[in-house]
C-alpha cells in the first residue's frame, strides 16, 4: 500500500461501458491507493465490471450524485483515507492530473477542477458552447455572492473533478444538502462560507468513453441541470 497514496472516489451510473478502464487507470498512477466506486443504482454490471478491474466498490441506494458522492467520501474517511480526489465513471477527466492537484493541496484545503479555461481560445469539442458559457456565468454568479478580498477567481461550477483533505470535508460534510448534480457548486458555496482556502485549475476534459451523460446530453437536459444549480447557489447565500 502506497504511504499517503489517493483515495480516488468514482460515483458510478450505469457505466458498465467505461468504468473498468478509468478504475484500471487510476489504479496504474503510482500515487493513488484505491479506487473507491459507487454504484449509485446502477442497472447494469457496473459493479461487477468495477469490482473485476480492481475497484473496491461499495453501494449507495438512495439516488443521485450528491448522494453517491457523501457516500463515497464518507466510506473513504471511515476506512483511513488521508487524500481524497473526486472524478467521473465516464473516462472524461485524467489521472495524469492527480501530481497537479497536489501541488496545490500544499497550501489549499480544496482544489475544485476547470473546463472551461480554453474559453478564449475557442470552443472545446468536448464541452458544449451552452456548458461553457452557462458554467462560467454561474461561476461569476457565485464568486460574485461569496466576495472576500484576495478570493480566487472561479470559471466553472460543474466541474466535478477536485481534491480536498479530510478536514475540508469534515468542515463542509454536515451542511450539504442537494442530491443531484448541484451538490457540485454547493461545495463550493460550504467552501467559502467556512473561509477554506480554495483555488480552482485547469484539467484535462475528454470525450466520453462510452455510455451517455445523465445531466447534459440534451439541451434541454443541461437548462434544468443550470437551473438546479442556480437555485442551490442563491439559496445557500440567502438562507445559509
Amino acid at each position: 500500500m502506497k504511504e499517503r497514496g489517493w483515495t480516488v472516489v468514482v460515483p458510478a451510473y450505469d457505466e458498465e461501458a467505461t468504468i473498468a478502464g478509468v478504475v484500471e487507470e487510476y489504479r496504474a498512477h503510482p500515487d493513488v491507493e484505491r479506487v473507491l466506486v459507487v454504484n449509485n443504482r446502477s442497472t447494469d454490471r457496473t459493479r461487477d465490471v468495477a469490482r473485476a478491474a480492481g475497484a473496491e466498490v461499495i453501494d449507495e441506494p438512495r439516488p443521485g450524485y450528491g448522494c453517491a458522492i457523501r457516500a463515497g467520501l464518507d466510506h473513504a474517511l471511515e476506512t483511513g483515507a488521508v487524500l481524497l480526489a473526486v472524478t467521473e465513471g465516464d473516462g472524461t477527466f485524467r489521472a495524469d492530473d492527480l501530481p497537479k492537484f497536489r501541488a496545490f493541496l500544499e497550501q489549499h484545503d480544496i482544489v475544485f477542477g476547470t473546463r472551461t479555461h480554453r474559453v478564449l481560445l475557442g470552443a472545446d469539442a468536448n464541452l458544449g458552447w451552452a456548458l461553457r458559457w452557462g458554467n462560467r456565468a454561474l461561476a461569476t454568479l457565485l464568486a460574485a455572492l461569496w466576495w472576500f478580498p484576495h478570493e480566487p477567481a472561479l470559471s466553472d461550477v460543474g466541474c466535478t473533478y477536485r481534491a480536498l483533505w479530510p478536514e475540508a470535508w469534515r468542515a463542509v460534510r454536515t451542511e450539504l444538502r442537494a442530491d443531484g448534480p448541484d451538490f457540485a457548486p454547493e461545495m463550493m458555496c460550504l467552501a467559502f462560507d467556512r473561509r477554506l482556502r480554495v483555488v480552482q485549475i485547469p484539467v484535462q476534459y475528454g470525450a466520453r468513453r462510452g455510455g451517455s451523460s445523465k445531466h447534459s446530453e440534451h439541451l434541454g437536459e443541461s437548462a434544468l441541470t443550470a437551473l438546479g444549480m442556480l437555485v442551490t447557489i442563491c439559496r445557500k447565500r440567502l438562507l445559509g
